[in-house]
């Protein structure tokens, strides 16, 4: 095809288009041709109408309808598809008028796509269709000529979508009652286009063959062929009756011809078949048309009779039929022997070939139309015909489906009821064929059918019995003689030939089990059909069997059990059957028990014992049984003894035969199988008279050592069938049974708990489904044994389970524990009343305890505790509704909770166990929230017996460990100035939860559980009252969690499950109103403070709102007087909800009374102590007006001091100190720091001097008292101290000018000279001793607060006081150093301390050590010149005691991190040792590269040599990977790409501050990251070096998240630092392109230009920097080539910017042109990378080179001659 860019024939200027074709086309003719499209012949246009002018389509065609049209006319299949779509969708939403307009265009559209090949543009044409008429309604009218043939064809359409979318168009366009007109109205036309398209039509007229392949040219053909012939018919069945003498001549035509009738042998199955139905309709509606074709009609038809194609098959029989039926001669056109009946035998001798059930059932009515000449002699005609039947029958097809042999079987005995009927004119010949049809045929097939376990279920065996009733009925009638006798003759000889088949099977030692099986079964259907279940009707052709299932499962049990479970199957029918049918058969069954008795006690026959059971369960009468008993005469002498006792009670010859054979038999050990054994006791009691002789029997069987699975299956039988039953009731609520039972259950209790083997586990379990089975099964709601043994039974269970809690060590009290569930589940589930009996409320309390306890302790399996779970819930449902009618309270509830109580209370329980009880606790309450009107009390009453009283909960409450106040005091919320009183335990050994925690988490579960049911009344305000304390006592176990400061895993866990299992506040709030709730804890942190107030404090804050009771307290100075522990704590933690007014006016108060305060009760709590933390806790948050009060109250403060000073603990040691006094000082201290935050006026010089010098003695203080920091208040006081140092640091630090003019004169210098230095030298020291003293951090959190302190504290600490220090000395052996003395041993105290395990301390060390770090190289530098050049490769270590610490770490992190792959992210626990670990390691490194920073080229050099040689750095690059986050974005939306206001750590500044206010867990992330962006910039050699190194996994990793996040940001710094360089160079200017990532440098010295631009790649700095030439002017090109070599080179390979860089190169260059020339082996005048001079020159041609690169040259040469001359170097 042409495309749009292709080379075009000259001359040819606009590119094809078929549209402007077809308009030429019209101009040209005037018109477009005639015929559009593929048809047969020009002339005949009757139902295409052409398209006459296109210019007319376009004028009165929408302009869309015409673009659809066009594209209709397309051949790609997708673009008709959519088209279609396009014109219904266009049809159904433009308005009528202009649908119309299309109409004209329509028929011709519609004919051809309608016939198209693909499925979905049919189906679519059709809807389409459907839409236009909807729209354009009887408009049609005119064009419906034209359309209706191709209409029909769609009707008929092989694709159903297709053809039903066309059915509802047709029902559309015509109501059901005009159809007919509409059909008659359009006849001639439909008949022309489908007799078109059946003789004149081919595949290759209906498409085109030069497009279409021929494979879908002939599909296209065929279906429209079917559907012709499919629409002819629907044609006929449609027209009215009048129109039919029209059609007649028309169709003749159409008959005439041999092309027609030939489709009745058509290759294509469809058309066949629709050629048949075609057929049957001309016989239903134009029977004469058929009559006059007979001659081809017969023969197309019953010709075709073993066409076995399922398609064809229901038409072709269906028009045999017809045909039969219509055509009276229709034999005379066929020969039936030779042509017709041949085929029907062989389709019948092969089953139908896999149609059966579509063929047979049309048999009788073919037979019964064969007329009798061809049915001559009727003997054979019939022997073939059953015997092809049978044969059909034994096919592998027939045989395997049930369907097909039950329609077979029926056939058979249809067609074989039929032939027995028919009359022939000799009585001879008609005794031969009943003969014959019994003996060789019906015999036969039963036969065949009894060995064949598959259709033993079919329909034969009702089939018979159903025949031989008639035949019997027919017998019986004695009006005509003759028939009379034929029927009794037949029936004699049926039953005589029966008799010889069964004896046959049954007389011989290995008879078949199977077939024995399926004898009796048959006896039982002869013997009553109507008990036995009947097959369906016969109205589907498939035909099932109720008991298909079952029986089949019995055969192949090869278990003779009985198939019908039927209560009457005892009581049999036979009264009500004929004699002609009870005599024979009572004969056949006497003769085979009689034959299967002496092959029993002769051979001992399993299977006729079998056999035997069945005969007997059908026919239990005295008859059989005497027989059996004149078989059974040889007795044995011991059953001779027996017999005479039985002589005495009985006559019965069944209780006879029970006493001399069953018995026996019931006795013998080996056998696996009883069930036949014990039915046939209940044929035994079934002949018995009276339930006394019964019991009799039953309990002389109970008395004999008799296995449990007899007794177990005789109760089974009974439970399923209520005539059994009443044969052994009696037998059941006896005492005989009674008491074996109980000795059972306590046989099977204790065998089950003993820790020995346990007895084999068939027999046990036998015995524990009898158990169950008596205590469950319930009939008519009596209980099948007496009561008083049940309850027996109940309590041996439950003191074994009680056992069973003991035992389970042992382990294997499992299956009886698993059997006991069992049983008790049961009972429970199906006994009403059962739980009111003590005995099983003490079993259901037992298996709850189980329930209850994790399964550590009970050592029970998943399993196993389901089962109990099950249990014990099904045992409280029947409680709970056993309770409802009884109203009173079990004993079981009462118990229960006191045990749950005991649980909660004993600490004893760990996370998973809290969690299982919890779970038990919540199932037990929805069980009796179950109960409908008294679901309230039983569960409120629960509830309160599990709560402890208020002395309870104190106790619990004191348990907990008062670690949880360290947090609090340090952050000043509580104040306290007493030593705590509680539990001290310490919490991280523990793994048991405290009972508190424990208390609170499950009563409030239960109470969230009353909530939700809305088991509590709004007005109900005692139960309010009692959820308030519970819920009240939660929020303080979770407050206590949350003030510890690292609260142990264990805690964790119990705050993940309160999440999991909903035990929240936010859940109690949103299912109740939380007032009360408040107004409870207010009163509690009133009474107690501590953490009650802070547990107020959390709830006010949840709810945001301050109630006006709490307000109460301070707005009348009564409520604040005196002031108590509880009020005071209330307070303080009251204040940050207060509005200002409020706040005012507490400040108020508290400086009034502090004016007042007398000297002796400064330090008590409702003095000047109380007061001053009030005060402090207002002031914390900054939000009062009241600046003006703040100096006031520091004069107070100085006047204290002046009339009491020993209340001030300056310069003191405190450890006489009383806990008041230390809490007085605490305040005072907190005072000052908010002091000079708020306070506006400027202070007085006395002022000052006060603050300064307090602040100084009390750091002396706590210099003195660093042994007493375990003491919580000493610790707080250490901590105050430290943190007014660190204020007034901070206030001088950030003093401004204005600050400074309103301060004293000499303050500021007094401060720097005196109070600072006196601050650090008491500090510094303290630090070092007090980390000196605890090695590590974690022995007591007392520590790390004080460290934290002390550590912000020396942040502030100068660099000349740093450099002064005051320690001692401190050197280590063997350290290589440059440093003075003063300073190494600064360095040798603190670099150890980033390996210390606290963060404040590694934060506050590394400040310190980063204000030294530029300090240092310049000692390394005047050593340099000592180097020189002569050492080669040298390295020079950095500052040694940090690269000891360091190596120190590498070993360490090492295996941290060493089983983490390269790239994947490490989650690091904040405050874990690792965390330190790693913290340190990164800070050394950061000091490393500040240090490698401040360093100058040439001892980058050695640094870097240093670091390659240790490794240390690859360690480091390979650690980081590790470290930093896969996506290093900074919390928000997490893009993909990252932008440009993307905040990631490497735009983001890291701020380490010693408190550590950030979030902990992202500062190691983000640590790693400034590490990674400092190591990148500063040393991008030796990182280069490294990725190419790197594996390629590792080399891809680094590479892609360098480019993503760490190139950006690091080229526009590059880029920015070099655009505001201050280092100018003379005679090089550089700009910098930031967009472009470019740097141009442009060098002119006198003629010489030179332009060069530094391209930075993408992921700078690891990829390498392309150095591009620009403008050059005056340098010749190798000399260019080498500069440029020369930069690329510097960029390269030294770790230092861009400007470093280009100095060096600039150097270089300058160097050449000054007169020194290149090294000869770099070609270089400065070297590469340690940037010396060329200075070794060889003595024969006097070129000098550089001493790296020679040293290089000899040592990868193996020669020491000059590179230039080849003589020796010396």
């Amino acid at each position: 095809m042409g495309g749009k860019n292709k080379q075009r024939t000259k001359g040819n200027l606009r590119p094809s288009s078929s549209g402007r074709a077809a308009e030429l086309l019209a101009k040209e003719r005037g018109t477009v041709p005639g015929f559009i499209g593929f048809g047969t012949s020009q002339s005949d246009l009757g139902y295409v109408p052409a398209v006459q002018g296109a210019e007319e389509i376009d004028s009165l065609v929408d302009a869309d309808f015409r673009m659809v049209l066009r594209k209709l006319s397309k051949r790609d299949v997708t673009t008709k598809l959519k088209a279609m779509q396009e014109f219904g969708t266009m049809c159904k939403e433009r308005e009528a008028e202009i649908v119309k307009g299309v109409l004209p265009y329509w028929p011709r559209i519609y004919c051809k796509i309608s016939l198209d090949h693909d499925r979905r543009v049919r189906e679519a044409t059709q809807q389409s269709f459907e839409q236009l008429i909807l729209k354009v309604k009887k408009h049609l009218a005119p064009h419906l000529k034209s359309i209706m043939g191709y209409w029909l064809i769609a009707q008929c359409d092989t694709y159903s979508p297709a053809a039903s979318a066309a059915k509802v168009a047709f029902e559309k366009a015509f109501p059901s009652s005009k159809q007919p007109e509409a059909l008659a109205f359009c006849k001639d036309e439909i008949l022309n286009v489908l007799q078109d398209h059946l003789l004149k039509e081919t595949a290759d007229t209906l498409s085109d063959p030069q497009t279409v392949p021929e494979e879908e040219r002939e599909a296209k053909f065929f279906r429209i062929l079917t559907c012709s012939l499919l629409a002819l018919k629907k044609l006929l069945s449609m027209l009215p009756k009048k129109e039919m003498h029209s059609l007649e001549e028309k169709l003749m035509s159409l008959l005439s011809q041999n092309k027609f009738w030939k489709y009745s042998k058509h290759s294509v199955p469809q058309v066949r078949s629709a050629f048949f139905e075609l057929a049957s309709a001309f016989c239903q509606y134009l029977p004469e048309l058929v009559k006059t074709e007979a001659p081809r009609v017969c023969p197309a038809v019953l010709l075709s009779i073993d066409d076995s194609d399922a398609v064809v098959c229901p038409a072709l029989w269906e028009a045999v039929l017809y045909v039969i039926a219509t055509v009276e001669d229709c034999w005379s056109h066929v020969n039936a022997k030779k042509g017709v009946l041949p085929k029907l035998w062989t389709t019948l001798r092969e089953g139908g070939r896999g149609l059966a059930t579509v063929i047979y059932p049309n048999l009788l009515p073919f037979i019964s139309k064969v007329p009798p000449g061809i049915a001559e002699p009727k003997l054979e005609y019939f022997r073939t015909f059953f015997s092809a039947l049978i044969q059909g029958l034994s096919s592998e097809r027939a045989i395997a489906s049930p369907s097909e042999s039950s329609a077979i079987i029926t056939a058979f005995m249809e067609c074989l009821r039929f032939a027995i009927l028919q009359k022939t004119d000799k009585e001879d010949d008609q005794r031969q064929i009943h003969q014959m049809l019994i003996y060789d045929q019906l015999i036969p097939l039963t036969d065949a059918v009894l060995k064949e376990p598959r259709l033993q279920n079919g329909p034969l065996f009702y089939q018979i019995a159903e025949t031989l009733s008639t035949w019997e009925a027919k017998a019986e009638l004695s009006d005509d003689g003759s028939t009379d006798e034929v029927f009794q003759k037949l029936l004699s000889n049926f039953w005589d030939h029966l008799l010889k088949k069964c004896v046959l099977y049954v007389d011989t030692l290995d008879a078949d089990e199977k077939l024995l099986f399926a004898i009796s079964g048959m006896l039982e259907i002869l013997q009553n059909p109507k008990s036995a279940t009947k097959p369906n009707n016969r109205k589907s052709l498939k035909i099932r069997f109720t008991d298909e299932d079952e029986s089949e499962r019995n055969t192949e049990n090869g278990k003779l059990t009985e198939v019908r479970n039927s209560d009457c199957e005892i009581q049999t029918d036979l009264q009500h059957s004929s004699l002609l049918r009870k005599e024979p058969l009572e004969n056949l069954v006497c003769n085979l028990a009689e034959l299967s008795i002496v092959y029993v006690n002769e051979q001992k026959s399993e299977q006729h014992l079998k056999f035997l059971s069945a005969l007997l369960n059908s026919f239990s009468s005295n008859r059989v049984f005497k027989v059996l008993l004149e078989q059974g005469n040889d007795v044995s002498s011991a059953q001779a003894e027996s017999q005479k006792e039985i002589k005495a009670h009985h006559e019965s010859p069944s209780v006879k035969f029970l006493y001399m054979n069953l018995i026996t038999w019931l006795k013998e050990d080996w056998r696996k199988d009883t069930h036949f054994l014990v039915d046939i006791l209940y044929s035994v009691l079934n002949c018995c008279s009276t339930n006394d002789e019964r019991k009799i029997i039953l309990d002389d069987l109970t008395k004999m050592d008799l296995k449990w699975i007899i007794f177990l299956q005789i109760i089974q039988k009974a439970c399923s069938s209520t005539t059994k039953l009443s044969l052994v009731s009696d037998w059941l609520k006896g005492d005989t049974l009674g008491e074996r039972l109980v000795m059972l259950a306590g046989d099977l209790c204790h065998l089950g708990l003993k820790p020995i083997a346990a007895p084999s586990e068939s027999s046990s379990s036998e015995r524990w489904t009898l158990l169950s089975l008596v205590l469950s099964q319930h009939i008519k709601n009596e209980s099948l044994i007496g009561e008083t043994v049940v309850e027996r039974i109940i309590d041996k269970l439950q003191a074994a389970l009680s056992k069973a809690k003991d035992l389970s060590e042992a382990g294997n009290t499992e299956p009886s524990v698993s059997f006991i569930c069992d049983v008790a589940s049961s009972f429970f589930s199906s006994v009403k009343g059962c739980l009111l009996m003590p005995s099983s409320e003490d079993l259901l309390l037992t298996i709850f305890q189980l329930c209850a306890q994790r399964q550590d302790a009970t050592h029970l399996t998943d399993l196993l505790v389901c089962k109990l779970k099950h249990t014990w819930m099904s045992g409280v449902h029947s409680l709970v509704h056993q309770l409802r009618s009884m109203q009173k309270q079990g004993t079981f509830l009462h118990k229960s909770a006191l045990w749950v109580k005991n649980q909660i209370q004993s600490s004893s329980l760990d996370v998973k166990s809290l969690q299982v009880l919890i779970s038990a606790v919540s199932d037990l309450l929805s069980k009796l929230m179950e109960a409908d009107g008294q679901s309230g009390y039983l569960v409120a009453a629960y509830v309160e017996h599990v709560t402890p009283n208020k002395a309870e909960w104190g106790k619990l409450q004191e348990s907990l460990s008062t670690e949880w106040m360290h947090k609090p005091l340090l952050e000043g919320r509580l104040s306290m100035n007493c030593e705590p009183l509680g539990s001290c335990v310490k919490l991280c050994g523990t793994n048991k939860l405290p009972g508190h925690l424990c208390a609170s988490a499950l009563l409030s579960k239960m109470v969230l559980l009353v909530l939700e049911n809305g088991l509590v009344h709004g007005n109900d305000d005692a139960e309010r009252k009692k959820i308030d304390n519970i819920i009240a006592e939660l929020l303080y176990s979770l407050q206590w969690i949350e003030e510890l400061e690292n609260p142990p895993c264990l805690l964790l866990e119990y705050l993940h499950m309160l999440e999991e299992m909903h035990i929240t506040y936010e859940k109690f709030s949103t299912l109740s109103n939380t007032t009360s709730l408040q107004q409870t804890i207010f009163d509690r942190s009133e009474e107690h403070g501590r953490l009650w107030s802070l547990t107020m404090a959390k709830a006010i804050r949840a709810e945001n709102t301050v109630s006006c009771e709490m307000k109460q307290l301070f707005k009348t100075t009564e409520g604040f007087v005196p002031l108590t522990e509880g009020k005071l704590h209330t307070l303080q933690c009251l204040s940050p909800f207060l509005i200002e007014e409020e706040k005012k006016e507490l400040v108020f108060h508290c400086v009034a009374k502090l004016m007042t305060c007398p000297q002796t009760g400064l330090s008590s709590t409702d003095g000047a102590f109380g007061c001053l933390s009030i005060l402090n806790s207002c002031l914390n948050d900054r939000s009062i007006d009241c600046d003006h009060l703040l100096p006031g109250i520091l004069k107070i403060i100085m006047s204290w001091k002046n009339d009491n000073e020993d209340s001030f603990l300056f310069s003191c040691n405190l450890k006489e100190t009383s806990a008041e006094l230390l809490g007085f000082n605490i305040e005072m201290i907190r005072y000052l720091p908010l002091l000079l935050k708020y306070s506006t006026a400027p202070l007085a010089e006395n002022e000052w001097d006060f603050i300064m010098c307090s602040m100084l003695a009390w750091l002396e203080t706590t210099s003195e008292s660093r042994l007493l920091y375990h003491v919580p208040l000493v610790q707080i006081f250490a901590c105050v101290s430290c943190d007014l140092a660190s204020a007034l640091s901070a206030y001088f630090e950030a003093a401004s000018p204005e600050t400074t003019e309103n301060l004293p004169v000499n303050l500021i210098s007094e401060w720097k000279d005196f109070f600072s230095e006196g601050i650090h030298n008491l500090l510094l020291p303290l630090l070092v001793k007090v980390t000196g003293e605890t090695k590590n951090a974690s022995e007591g959190s007392f520590q790390s607060s004080v460290l934290t302190s002390l550590g912000e504290a020396l942040t502030y600490i100068s660099k000349d006081q740093l450099l002064n220090h005051k320690l001692p000395a401190k050197f280590v052996a063997g350290q290589k150093t440059n440093l003075p003395d003063k300073l190494q041993t600064l360095l040798n105290t603190l670099s150890p301390l980033l390996l210390f395990r606290a963060r404040p301390v590694q934060i506050s060390v590394y400040h310190m050590l980063y204000k030294l770090m530029p300090e240092l190289p310049k000692f390394d530098d005047e050593d340099l010149k000592s180097y020189g050049d002569e050492e080669e490769e040298s390295a020079l270590s950095p500052p040694a005691a940090l690269m000891s610490v360091l190596a120190t770490q590498e070993l360490l992190l090492e295996n941290i991190l060493e089983c983490i792959p390269v790239g994947e992210f490490a989650v690091i626990q904040p405050l874990s040792d690792e965390f330190c670990l790693v913290l340190g390691y990164l800070l050394t490194w950061k000091l490393t590269l500040a240090f490698f920073k401040a360093a100058s080229s040439q001892l980058r050099v050695l640094y870097s040599q240093y670091l390659r040689r240790t490794k240390s750095l690859n360690k480091l690059l390979y650690h980081l990977f590790r470290l930093m986050p896969e996506n290093p974005v900074i919390s928000g939306p997490t893009s993909e790409v990252p932008n440009k206001d993307t905040k990631t750590f490497f735009t983001e500044e890291l701020h380490l501050d010693v408190k550590g206010t950030g979030a902990l867990s992202s500062q190691i992330p983000h640590l790693a990251c400034s590490v990674y962006h400092i190591t990148l910039k500063d040393l991008p050699a030796m990182v280069r070096l490294w990725w190419n190194s790197c594996e390629k996994r590792v080399f891809n990793v680094v590479d892609k998240f360098t480019s993503k996040y760490v190139s950006s940001v690091l080229s526009s710094q590059e880029i920015s630092s070099v655009q505001n360089s201050t280092q100018l160079f003379n005679g090089i200017t550089v700009k910098a392109r930031s967009a472009a990532r470019e740097v141009i440098a442009t060098y002119s010295v006198d003629d010489i230009f030179i332009e060069l631009i530094i391209q930075l790649p993408s992921n700078y700095p690891l990829g390498s920097i392309t150095v591009e030439s620009g403008k050059r002017v005056g340098v010749a090109v190798q000399q260019w080539r080498n500069w440029m070599l020369q930069l690329s080179t510097y960029l390269t390979h030294q770790n230092g910017s861009i400007m470093e860089g280009l100095s060096l190169w600039k150097n270089n260059v300058d160097k050449r042109f000054e007169g020194i020339e290149d090294c000869m082996i770099c070609f270089s005048v400065i070297h590469g990378s340690n940037y010396s001079l060329p200075k070794k020159a060889c003595r024969t041609c006097k070129k000098k080179f550089h001493s790296a690169c020679l040293y290089k040259w000899f040592t990868s040469s193996n020669k020491s001659t000059c590179p230039l001359c080849r003589e020796t170097f010396f």
